[in-house]
């Protein structure tokens, strides 16, 4: 069993050390790609006068590529700034047409600048910009003056970038589909062996290796990668970076990517994108690593149940329905994924997405304000939160399956308590705040909401909690910090669903004192920071609003102490 064990080891490192040399292995060309479909036709045609010796190369490595690429497209925005931008002798003219006056007006706009394309688009942009300027007056020429240097720049920014140029939303998105359009090789021509070679072995050698059980039970603690040794630190490394060019670089990433294009043409009938690619890659991670929690705990229902409930809604709910939706052209969409978790729930974007799809997308729409105001209170009542957290959610079914190593990491001081409660309702009220401002300016228009800016705000709450929080932080320190970081002390929904379960639910875990051993292993297991031992000791219920009800502290307490209960509301103190 030793050896076999051995062998699943070996398999899985294997195909996990291809599937990583899949990042450096393939070769790049821009010369096989119609970049027309891409970029409009002047952009297009700048892109070819600026990429003569680009177009010829062929580069080695996606990183030299990309930034190759990169300094292209700021050259395009460049030539269009100086094309399309506001001259010094235009504004100094636009100066001096209201200088005596000292009072802006639009009359005369169109005086100032030629009747070629570039000038009409100046003048219309400069009216746009510049309307908060009409019946002005100012103190002095020098004060006009920098007002209109201010509409020159917003025209900048805001105008000439997003009308003529490439954004950087658009930036991203151009610079991740040219790379893979531009990817070949021996490794994208057998893609489908190569997702064998390397998923399909780590599959196979991560199965083996987890049917079978470890004889010493006290492995956790002497296990490098589960004790923050030099193991787990590397592990803690790995996924940081790849959760880091997952969000931000992902043009970096179509090595991997193209493994997943077969799978994803089966699916949903069009090629992968990082995204999917990460999807398969969560997904397998929680039924592989389910498999391990259903051989942790073969006599324990509660958990067999669970794990088995947290499969299948990643699998069927999470990954497989959104993704046939695409392909029968419907919107995209996660049902079981609730506001303020899924928070561009609100975002212009998917409202227009749902509300063009007719009855279906009403019916989505619905569903899911339904389960914000309805179905989470009513559930949170009756079954606490662990109905979400730990049946349901994707999060937690990560957390559980693949980050279980790790629970024990999970730090239970009084301090760690108190900065948990602080910084996951600050998340809470910050998405709160976000999504009444974005909501705000799709009925009204106006981008302005209590002085903030909706749009740089969701999009500060998108790089910072949605990524780097949620992603970066919260499954790449798992062999840091535990296997609930995003969930302890980031995810709002949890927060919210914790409010609830704190005050108003009939779910408790019930403690024998007298029959507490004080042995810790409750404390040690919980992987939300809770010293359940502490209040077993006293023969207290516990109502944490952090617990998820998860059950492993019940399960590994040797004298049946806990108990998971969903009793009268009022008995639970």
């Amino acid at each position: 069993m030793k050896k076999l064990k051995i062998l699943g080891l070996v398999l899985f490192l294997v195909g996990f050390g291809i599937f990583n040399s899949l990042f450096f292995i393939h070769q790049y060309s821009i010369r096989q790609v119609d970049t027309s479909i891409y970029l409009s036709e002047r952009q297009d045609s700048l892109f070819h006068h600026l990429s003569e010796d680009f177009s010829q190369e062929i580069y080695f490595s996606s990183f030299s590529f990309a930034n190759k690429l990169s300094e292209l497209i700021d050259q395009i925005n460049d030539f269009q700034l100086k094309r399309y931008s506001l001259t010094p002798d235009e504004i100094n003219r636009l100066t001096e047409l209201y200088q005596e006056s000292l009072t802006f007006g639009m009359i005369g706009i169109e005086d100032i600048f030629d009747k070629s394309e570039p000038g009409q688009f100046k003048a219309n942009a400069f009216k746009n910009f510049g309307g908060w300027l009409e019946g002005r007056t100012f103190s002095n020429a020098e004060e006009l003056k920098t007002s209109i240097e201010a509409v020159s720049e917003n025209i900048k920014l805001y105008g000439v970038i997003n009308q003529k140029g490439i954004d950087r939303y658009k930036k991203k998105d151009l610079l991740y589909t040219l790379t893979k359009q531009s990817t070949f090789g021996r490794a994208r021509e057998h893609n489908l062996l190569m997702f064998f070679l390397s998923i399909g072995l780590s599959i196979i050698g991560a199965f083996i290796y987890v049917i079978i059980p470890d004889k010493k039970q006290q492995q956790v603690y002497k296990s490098s990668i589960s004790n923050r040794g030099w193991l787990g630190i590397l592990t803690g490394t790995y996924l940081i970076l790849f959760y880091i060019i997952l969000y931000y670089f992902p043009q970096y990433m179509t090595g991997w990517v193209i493994l997943a294009d077969p799978v994803s043409m089966f699916i949903k009938g069009s090629e992968a994108g990082p995204f999917f690619l990460y999807g398969l890659l969560y997904t397998i991670s929680i039924l592989v690593m389910g498999i391990r929690m259903l051989l942790k705990y073969p006599n324990n229902r509660y958990q067999q149940i669970r794990t088995l409930s947290v499969m299948f809604f990643q699998t069927a709910f999470a990954f497989l329905i959104p993704e046939i939706l695409i392909r029968l052209n419907k919107p995209y969409f996660d049902f079981k994924n609730i506001w303020p978790l899924d928070y561009d729930f609100f975002f212009d974007s998917q409202l227009n997405e749902l509300l063009s799809h007719g009855s279906l997308g009403l019916f989505m729409l619905g569903w899911g304000i339904f389960l914000i105001l309805l179905g989470v209170p009513v559930l949170v009542y009756f079954f606490g939160k662990r109905w979400y957290c730990s049946w349901v959610c994707g999060c937690g079914g990560l957390a559980e399956t693949l980050g279980d190593p790790f629970r024990q990491l999970s730090d239970k001081t009084l301090k760690a308590w108190k900065a948990e409660r602080i910084v996951i309702h600050a998340v809470l009220v910050l998405s709160i705040i976000m999504t009444i401002g974005v909501v705000y300016t799709y009925w009204t228009g106006e981008s302005n909401f209590l002085g903030i800016n909706t749009y740089n705000l969701r999009e500060a709450y998108g790089f910072w909690i949605g990524a780097a929080f949620a992603g970066v932080i919260g499954t790449g320190f798992y062999p840091l910090m535990g296997n609930r970081v995003w969930c302890r002390f980031g995810c709002p929904l949890a927060a919210y669903l914790g409010i609830i379960q704190r005050f108003k639910s009939r779910f408790r875990i019930t403690t024998n004192g007298g029959q507490c051993i004080s042995c810790g292993n409750c404390s040690t297991y919980c992987e939300m920071g809770i010293d359940v031992r502490w209040y077993a000791q006293r023969g207290q219920n516990i109502i944490r609003a952090s617990c998820v009800g998860c059950g492993v502290c019940s399960s590994v307490c040797p004298r049946g102490v806990l108990k998971l209960e969903n009793k009268d509301e009022k008995t639970r103190l």
